[in-house]
């Protein structure tokens, strides 16, 4: 009898552990590294209020919800109908989550790219700083409705290489370095249409320390 009791227990105990690692396992959004007005001017406060606790969080509950939804689905069809909310959702959780560790107060280490290893590969595979930054600018200001501009460490020819991905999609060909965020949230209120314009202001406040060590541990 003890041994059919105990079986018979093993179903709700499995379930309730299901759900508290699901519970354990929820999104969060993660906090920023600094003040929502230390990268003014070149990125308003009120920019980094509304990307982060609006943009992002959105992100982050959908991902919940999708994830949710994929746990409990029911058959193999259902799952994936799931797959662009999952693509979606995780790449905006993602892709934001590198963003904000990817600027830095220019009071900080916000734009400055001292001699080092990550200083040396750009000048390698771009020949200067400023023709890297030239590429990467045109390059992302090309991007045809919302996406991102990427610098990657590319694993198969061991060098940085810059490219996009669109709307939401994580870098997965390339480790990312540098994730620039082209989506009109991310600049629209304070330089209108003018993409060029956030793209030249942002250098100012690229946490060039970060890409360092995403660039030293890509390339290790």
């Amino acid at each position: 009898m003890f041994a059919i009791a105990k079986t018979a227990l093993r179903p709700a105990t499995a379930r309730y552990s299901v759900i508290a690692a699901a519970c354990r396992s929820k999104h969060t959004l993660p906090d920023l590294p600094y003040d929502y007005n230390a990268l003014e001017p070149f990125i308003s406060e009120e920019i980094m209020k509304l990307h982060h606790q609006k943009h992002h969080q959105t992100y982050v509950n959908g991902l919940n919800a999708a994830e949710e939804s994929y746990a409990s689905a029911q058959s193999t069809k259902e799952q994936i109908k799931l797959q662009s909310a999952l693509k979606f959702n995780g790449g905006g959780h993602i892709n934001h989550s590198l963003f904000w560790k990817n600027l830095a107060p220019a009071s900080g280490d916000g734009g400055k790219l001292p001699d080092g290893p990550l200083k040396q590969a750009i000048e390698r595979d771009f020949g200067s700083v400023e023709e890297f930054k030239k590429k990467f600018n045109t390059t992302t200001a090309a991007v045809q409705g919302s996406g991102w501009g990427w610098l990657g460490f590319n694993p198969t020819t061991k060098k940085l290489e810059v490219t996009t991905t669109p709307n939401q999609d994580p870098l997965i060909t390339h480790a990312p370095i540098i994730g620039v965020d082209i989506w009109e949230h991310a600049f629209y209120l304070q330089y209108k249409n003018v993409k060029p314009d956030y793209l030249n202001a942002i250098w100012n406040v690229i946490n060039f320390k970060e890409a360092e060590a995403r660039f030293l541990e890509a390339s290790a």
